[in-house]
């Protein structure tokens, strides 16, 4: 049985302990099997090895082969270029990991540092980790709650749960036993470690400690959530893998030919042959390899991040912005996420058959709505401070809030009507009562649970006449109840009665003058609406996971038509239930969830990867922070506990669901621009291994250096790519479906305009060697390399578009193309300065009829590929 089934002696009893609290010596010998009240810390990777471990992606790899090859070979400054590149691209990672999630820290920073406990009958103060099983802790208002425990004392305790449940409201507690299976949010005898005491006092029993808390239990959640690899991570990972193996087995093919046909040869020395066929198979090897991929990526992303920011939204993780273009579910909280987190009068119910909202203009009010709007803001401890936040109950604090909307500020009610005695709300009683002087009339004044205040009236007011109670007006009063809880409303009775006396007594809440309903709610965001019309013509779901019930859930979900006709909704007990099969069969059809605790949102978010869904998590509280971590994008809202902060990928800054949308459309863009990147860079490389390969095969002369395809590779085509990842989004970019995550980064054409335009610019740059041979070997090298440098700069503006030529795309609306292009123009005339010429091997003949020739082989090469695109039409990237 456990401890919420039990009553509070069987409780004392099964913890061996008693309201007297432990003993000193039974203090010591627990501390030994026990421990201390506090969470293990999980050992973190030590930056070095972050740093290690950068290096070992394949491509990396035989860079780092022909690296040390290329010391060996005495060619000092081809081995430094490529050690620079990498260590640049290893800092660059290492930087973003550090910045990765702390929750189990900040886990730690909610402990409470002090606790009151009774041990030997005495009343003890100690630091909160000292705390052990079968400790007795009082517990007042404002207490933080050290660990989990059994209530055996409470007078109208109410707990503020929300960052454990979910809930915005407190939890009214009480001590006695719960005879079924309770979700956590409604065991209302017990108290869990985190929560915050805003109402009354108590005593509990200490039950779990630690780790074996509620909230420890979220912090092994958090622990075992796996953080998961974005889209584009593991399909660059995939592709690295192969090309590293491809390169690999090519270069020492292209060895293995040229070392037979040096000894076939018979020549009297091999070491010279033999060492040009190595630097032949070495150079296919720099040529293939996108070294400036890796940081063109990491720089495209940073600066979406950048957009991102001016649009509400943080990103902790670079990759995060990539994620969210593949995002095809949405599982969202629902208090303070789609909802305002504000409780808020919506109706109200006077029995005279007024039952719309009140106007502002009070001069017209009944004597009934006059006397409604009184009993709301006197019976009520609620306050509203200078900077507009309030302190009380949230419930109260909307019959205040309402009050001032209505145009009767609450200060003004309480200053002209002051409380001259009060009975408190009590969680047994579920009502408060105050006496007021009101125009000469002492009253008490009752607000509470309608069924209960409805049950202590024996009159009615009705069109401004107190009338005798009659079973018809009962019927009417608790239908309309009902009709109110239908709709998801918190819903309050007021009524009052003439007193002799100040002096009042629970005695005394009897015999009252019912004199009407008001309902509440936490409305949703008016921007949501849209937010989820938005995201559905996007071919996002949006799933509603809360921690509260199941109708509330439920109506709010339907009203901003995330639950629609066919649904289902589950609360985490129903979810418990059902098997892992059934959840996936009915997946698509449940669209609420309610009741929820940790595991049930690991579990959901789990199902819909299962799915092969990127699966997006919103989320505020502790509750939701191993979900934010499990999910393939954890999103925090920016008003959070800092445990939903560090275990998210993203942060919003003004918690609006809308902004969402807008990420997702700036990720799109950003993936579509990366694979426009990716597609320039590997074009430009395959022109250049076709030119190798050619050249192999005519037995000619390697047509580049080391250095050369460096300069390109590295320092040429940044620049241009860079660009690439700066153009505007499509306009139909939120009218597509999510990309499939199995998705190759080139597929939708991209592999095709890869070998074309590659081919391309091969044959343009195997001509042009031709024709620089009839010259002289250093002279093809030189046109060579002139024509695939031009080539690669100029290929920037038919790689902004493979549906539009630049003409079409406008060259203003991405400016800083014009700027790469000229940039890399600067960085060619570089070379072929005449101290420069000699590093990159360019004869001293090499004029301007040389540099015409190859420069207009590479201006075919862009026509070409613009035409293409208007004979041989093809869909967008």
């Amino acid at each position: 049985m456990k401890h919420y089934q039990e009553s509070t002696e069987t409780v004392l009893e099964s913890l061996k302990t008693s309201s007297s609290g432990l003993s000193m010596d039974e203090v010591a010998r627990r501390r030994e099997e026990q421990g201390y009240n506090e969470i293990a810390r999980k050992d973190k990777q030590s930056t070095l090895s972050m740093f290690i471990d950068t290096f070992k992606d394949p491509m990396v790899i035989v860079l780092l082969i022909v690296a040390i090859i290329q010391i060996l070979l005495g060619e000092a400054i081809e081995s430094l270029i490529i050690f620079a590149v990498l260590i640049l691209n290893s800092i660059l990672s290492v930087v973003q990991t550090k910045k990765a999630e702390d929750s189990l820290e900040s886990l730690r920073k909610m402990s409470t540092p002090s606790t009151t406990v009774i041990r030997d009958g005495r009343t003890a103060n100690i630091e909160s980790r000292e705390l052990l099983v079968g400790d007795v802790v009082v517990l007042e208002a404002g207490n933080n709650i050290p660990a989990d425990g059994r209530l055996i004392e409470a007078e109208s305790l109410q707990v503020v749960e929300g960052s454990l449940t979910g809930e915005s409201v407190p939890s009214e507690k009480s001590i006695e036993a719960l005879n079924e299976d309770t979700p956590l949010a409604d065991r209302i005898n017990m108290v869990f470690s985190g929560t915050l005491v805003t109402y009354g006092r108590a005593k509990m029993a200490v039950t779990e400690i630690g780790e074996d808390t509620e909230m420890g239990k979220v912090a092994q959640l958090i622990q075992s959530a796996s953080a998961k690899q974005t889209p584009l991570q593991l399909k660059l990972e995939a592709f690295s893998k192969k090309l590293g193996l491809g390169i690999l087995i090519l270069s020492i093919l292209i060895f293995a030919v040229q070392a037979v046909r040096i000894f076939l040869g018979n020549p009297d020395d091999i070491y010279v042959p033999l060492l040009n066929a190595f630097m032949f198979a070495i150079a296919v090897a720099v040529a293939a390899i996108p070294e400036a991929l890796q940081s063109i990526v990491t720089i495209v992303l940073s600066v979406g991040t950048n957009k991102m920011a001016k649009q509400h939204a943080i990103i902790r993780q670079l990759p995060a912005v990539e994620t969210l273009g593949s995002t095809g579910v949405i599982c969202t909280d629902k208090t303070g996420t789609l909802t305002q987190n504000k409780m808020t009068v919506v109706d109200e119910f006077i029995p005279n058959g007024e039952s719309s909202l009140f106007s502002n203009k009070p001069e017209t009010w009944s004597e009934s709505e006059r006397l409604l709007i009184q009993i709301a803001v006197l019976a009520n401890d609620s306050t509203i401070t200078e900077k507009g936040e309030t302190s009380g109950d949230p419930t109260e604090a909307a019959l205040i809030y309402y009050s001032n909307k209505q145009g009767v500020p609450y200060e003004s009610l309480r200053e002209k009507y002051p409380r001259l005695a009060e009975l408190p709300f009590d969680s047994s009683r579920k009502r408060m009562s105050t006496v007021h002087n009101i125009n000469d009339e002492t009253l008490l004044l009752t607000k509470g649970g309608p069924d209960v205040i409805i049950s202590l009236c024996s009159r009615i007011k009705m069109n401004g006449e107190v009338v005798d109670m009659t079973e018809e007006h009962v019927d009417m009063l608790l239908q309309k109840n009902e009709e109110f809880s239908n709709q998801a409303f918190r819903v309050l009775a007021f009524a009052y009665k003439p007193v002799d006396s100040e002096a009042v007594a629970i005695e005394d809440e009897s015999d009252l003058i019912f004199v009407g309903l008001l309902a509440m709610i936490d409305p949703p965001r008016e921007e949501v609406y849209h937010a989820v019309e938005d995201a559905a013509k996007a071919g996002i779901k949006t799933v509603m996971i809360t921690g509260d019930h199941k109708t509330t859930a439920r109506a709010i979900a339907r009203d901003l038509n995330i639950f629609k006709e066919g649904d289902l909704s589950y609360t985490g007990q129903e979810l418990d239930q059902i098997s892992d099969e059934d959840l996936l069969a009915n997946l698509e059809k449940i669209s609420v969830y309610a009741r929820v605790t940790p595991e049930n949102k690991i579990r959901i978010v789990d199902a819909w990867q299962k799915k092969n869904q990127i699966t997006a998590m919103t989320g505020d509280g502790v509750n939701d922070a191993p979900a934010l971590k499990q999910a393939d994008i954890g999103i925090a809202m920016g008003s959070g506990t800092d445990v939903a902060k560090d275990a998210s990928a993203m942060i919003l800054t003004d918690d609006n669901f809308v902004s969402i949308v807008r990420a997702v459309s700036v990720g799109r863009t950003i993936y579509s621009n990366i694979k426009k990147a990716t597609a320039y860079l590997f074009s430009g490389n395959l022109g250049a291994v076709i030119a190798i390969l050619v050249a192999l095969f005519m037995n000619w002369v390697s047509p580049f250096t080391t250095l050369q395809l460096l300069f390109i590779n590295l320092v040429n085509d940044s620049l241009p790519a860079i660009a690439l990842g700066l153009e505007p989004g499509e306009p139909t970019v939120m009218d597509e479906k999510p990309r499939d995550p199995n998705e190759s980064i080139f597929a939708g054409g991209t592999l095709k305009t890869v070998v074309f335009r590659g081919t391309v610019i091969g044959i343009a740059v195997i001509i042009s060697q031709f024709i620089g041979l009839q010259y002289s070997n250093e002279m093809s090298i030189a046109m060579a390399f002139t024509t695939l440098i031009l080539s690669r700069s100029l290929q920037v503006f038919p790689a902004r578009s493979t549906t539009q030529t630049s003409i079409q795309a406008g060259f203003s609306k991405n400016k800083f193309v014009i700027l790469a292009f000229i940039a890399c123009a600067g960085l060619y005339g570089i070379t072929l300065l005449p101290f420069v010429r000699e590093f990159f091997s360019i004869p001293t003949d090499f004029g301007l009829t040389e540099w015409a020739i190859a420069a207009g082989l590479a201006l075919a090469t862009t026509i070409i590929m613009e035409l293409k695109k208007i004979v041989l039409p093809s869909k967008a990237v």
